[in-house]
This record gives C-alpha cells, structure tokens and sequence, in this order.
C-alpha cells in the first residue's frame, strides 16, 4: 500500500521559508559567549597532557643571584651549545655579582655577607678525573704560579679576598648582595698546556670559571651553599683572545643567511648558567702541608732568638718523605715482577698493563719526552721522576773552615820533601760544605753555627770583611748574592760587651 501526500504549492513554500529561518536564527547563539568558551577546549584531555609538559611558575622562577663575565661570547656555537667565551692569559676581567632575588626570597641573608668561591676548572669529563695529576703537572711546569688570581686594585665592594697556597686554581672572598660588587680574575693556564704536544697547532682543552656562594651557618661559617653558575672558556696567550674572536667573526660572515639561523649571535657578557655545587674535595696540593715558610728577620742584626733551629746542611735537605711515592729506586737489573710491583708501590696502577712486558732497565732507558707521550704529561713527568729520583740541588753551596786562633790558613797548608813530592801536612784544616735552599742570613748563620759547633746562642753578628778590611753586616740581600761554591774562613771575635761571639766571614 502506498501513501500520497497531496499539498498545494501555496503550503510547501511557506514550509520551505520557515524551516530555512529557523536553521540560520541559531547561528548567532552558537558563537556567543555563553554558548562557546575557550576553557573548555583546554579541559579535554589532550590538552591537559600537553600542558602538564609546560615548566610551572616554581620552575621557572629567577636564580638569587646572578653572575655576568664582561667577554663577548663566540659567534662560531651553535644554537643548542653552550656559549664559548675567549679569554687573554693574565688580562683582569670583570664578574659583576647581582642580587638577583625576588621581594621576600630568603629574608636570612638580608643585610648580611655572603662568601663566594670562584674556580677555574676542567670542563672536560675525562680531565675532572685526572684533575689533581693534570694540574701537579702544571706546577711542575710553571713553579710559584697560580692558576687563577685576583685583581684585588680594581675589584669593588669585594672584601677579604684570600688565596690559598695549597688551591692553585682558587680564590675566596666576601661581598655585601646590597651594594654594587665586582670581581675582576686573572687565569693564567692557557689551554693548549693539558693536551699532547705532537707537530703544533694543538687544539686547547675548554675551561669553566665556577662560582659558588654561600652563607653563615650554626657555627657563623661560611658553610651553607645558596648558589653556583659557571660558564665555558677557552684561555689563549695574550692578544691570542681577540685574534680568534676575529676569526670566528670572519668565518660566520662568510656563511648563508640559512647556516648563520643554526648559530648563535655573539654576546657583549657572558651570562654564568646555573650548575651544581663544586665538590667539597677540590685539588689540593699533597706536598703543601709539607712545605714550610720562612719568615725573614730583620736585616739589622741576627741573634739566637731570629734563627730558626735547625741542624739540617745536607743537600738531602727535602719535605716529608711520605709526601713523596717512590719509596726506594728502581734497579737496572729488576725483572719485570719486580717492576710491577714497584709500579704498583709508587702509585702507578694503571699502567702495569701498559708495561706488562718492561723490566727495570727497560723503564730506566725511557725518556721524558717518551712517558709524557705513553701517559701524559703529568703522569708522564710524575713516573720521569720516581724513575730518575735524585736528590734535590741546593741553590748555593759555601765552603766554610774555622781558623785557628793562632793562623789564618788558606785551604789547605801543605810541605813539599827533598823530592817535591806533597806530604801529609802537619796541621790539616777541613772546609765543610754547606747547602743552601732558602738563601737567607739566618740559613748560613744555622749551618755555620752547626758546622763549627758553637751555640746558636752565643752568636750575636756576623759580618763579611770587605774591601780594606772593612766589616760588612750580613744581610739576607749579601747571601742571595753569593757566588756559587764560594770559600771563607770563619773567625771568631769576643763581644766586649757581653760574653757572646761576633762571627767574620773573610
């Protein structure tokens, strides 16, 4: 059965309008407000995924503070590396150091000094490790030198700067985060000193300068960490810095627009990035605890109370044994056991199996410059050392002789017989030998008195008879100027106006 719907045309269009009106009197409603909200495409839960991957507030909030090094960074550091700024050896550069804390962010250290620590480290990994041998190595190289310094003239609102002799790489100092502070550093490696020395043109090793500051604890130390950043550096000889600066430039000039978008643009400063604290077991120098200091007295006169007492004129004269790893030499004629075992007893374990097949005479025919290639340059010059062990040579040697209250002989008196021939002299005067290290006044008075067996306490001059007879107190200034293996005769005079000696060196 089939139904017929019968309507006239009059009806279907009227129908046809009003559905046609009410389908676009809903548009309007649909993109108003109340209808459509932003919000609520945020809830669903895709968005939320993506959203949760976003840093919060907490996350990325401002450091407390903020260190600044005034050198322009490398335009030649692509856009997701860390920056590289180029360093002169021994130029001042300024660190600014801001507070950089927000209104209420550790009320504790308001109007309080903070102790900051600034390094210059390895950046490499592999030469964190070896950072103690690396920088022995150095000091080897480059005696009385520091790695890094202070420029304490042009430092502002620094207080208290300190260096210490046993942390080479390292300076301490104080600085009020309420007013301006600026610490100007000096790094005196260059880079190119911790790799291999092959044909030249070695590439340097990186740097970092490393900051860390911290607070009073309990104990009003300087002891509770607040913040650390540091930043990568290359250091070069002086005027080395601003050549390859030049270069960098020069070389990005030369590229497309499309490779300068994959590099970074070069920055007047260096920001310092955040970082983790530098461990608490920084280098320090082992022989630094045996290493004693030596304080001058006064060039007027020397009594008993301004030497040091001390017997020591040996040439032998050297620090705590026990600072040292080689025990006993190795013997020319040790078979390769026993020089594993005396690797092993000096402290070079890791490379036994690198001279698993050498005996004792085929480590002693290596050279300097063969171990610094085979193990580096500081484990290279450390086992150069233990192998050719020797003793320390004294900076001066004096010979000295006590003369006779009777004659004054000159080295020796000796008696010729009928034949000519030299015959056992009939009064025989012995020069002792005395070995300098510190080259003062107080040394030789030490080793004299010794030599000659007098009480340091009798002693109260000594001069050196000078052109025409003259006396010349000695000074510490005199013994510097000594010629090497000089000779004298030690006469010795009673002091009218006590019963102590005056000494004359002739």
């Amino acid at each position: 059965m089939a139904w017929v719907l019968k309507m006239d045309d009059a009806t279907i269009e009227s129908g046809l309008v009003h559905d046609f009106d009410a389908s676009l009197s809903g548009i309007g409603q649909e993109l108003g407000a109340g209808a459509y909200s932003m919000s609520d495409v945020l809830a669903l839960p895709i968005f939320k995924q993506e959203d949760s991957s976003l840093p919060s507030d907490n996350e990325t909030k401002n450091p407390p503070f903020q260190y600044v090094l005034c050198a322009a960074t490398s335009p030649a550091v692509k856009l997701h590396d860390e920056t590289l700024t180029y360093l002169n050896q021994g130029q001042s550069y300024e660190v600014r150091l801001l507070d950089n804390r927000k209104q209420g962010e550790l009320p504790e250290i308001n109007n309080k000094m903070v102790k900051s620590i600034v390094r210059v480290v390895f950046h490499d990994r592999r030469l964190q490790y070896t950072e103690h041998q690396q920088l022995e190595g150095w000091k080897w190289n480059r005696p009385g030198d520091r790695l890094l310094d202070i420029d304490i003239p042009m430092s502002v609102g620094v207080v208290e700067p300190k260096t210490n002799s046993s942390q080479l790489n390292a300076a301490e100092f104080l600085w009020d985060i309420n007013k301006r502070a600026s610490v100007f550093v000096q790094v005196h490696c260059i880079s190119t000193e911790f790799t291999p020395r092959k044909h030249g043109g070695e590439k340097g090793v990186p740097f970092r300068i490393q900051i860390d500051t911290f607070t009073q604890g309990d104990s009003a130390e300087y002891t509770e960490h607040l913040h650390s950043a540091s930043c990568q550096i290359k250091v070069f000889k002086p005027k080395g810095a601003d050549r390859k600066q030049k270069t960098d430039r020069e070389k990005m000039e030369k590229r497309t627009a499309q490779e300068k978008e994959k590099y970074q643009p070069s920055y007047d400063t260096t920001i310092l990035s955040e970082c983790s604290p530098w461990p608490d077991n920084a280098y320090v120098s082992p022989n630094q605890a045996a290493t004693p200091s030596f304080t001058s007295a006064p060039l007027s006169t020397y009594t008993a109370s301004s030497v040091p007492d001390s017997d020591s004129s040996s040439p032998n004269h050297q620090a705590d044994p026990a600072s040292h790893g080689n025990s006993e030499q190795l013997s020319p004629t040790a078979s390769i056991q026993d020089a594993q075992k005396w690797l092993l007893k000096n402290r070079f374990n890791s490379y036994t199996r690198l001279f698993s097949h050498f005996s004792g005479s085929d480590l002693l025919k290596l050279t300097r410059d063969d171990l610094v290639q085979i193990c580096g340059a500081a484990d290279g010059i450390r086992l150069f050392n233990a192998l050719k062990s020797r003793s320390v040579r004294p900076r001066l040697t004096v010979y000295v002789c006590q003369e006779s209250p009777s004659e004054s002989p000159l080295l020796e008196r000796r008696s010729s017989n009928e034949n000519g021939e030299h015959s056992n002299p009939s009064s025989l005067y012995v020069y002792h030998a005395l070995y300098l290290e510190e080259l003062t006044a107080a040394e030789l008075i030490r080793k004299m008195a010794c030599v000659c067996s007098l009480p340091l306490g009798t002693i109260n001059q000594v001069y050196r008879q000078g052109p025409t007879g003259i006396h010349i107190l000695l000074s510490d200034q005199m013994v510097y100027n000594l010629p090497d293996e000089s000779c004298f005769l030690i006469s010795t005079l009673n002091d009218e106006l006590g019963e102590g000696l005056h000494l004359i060196l002739k």
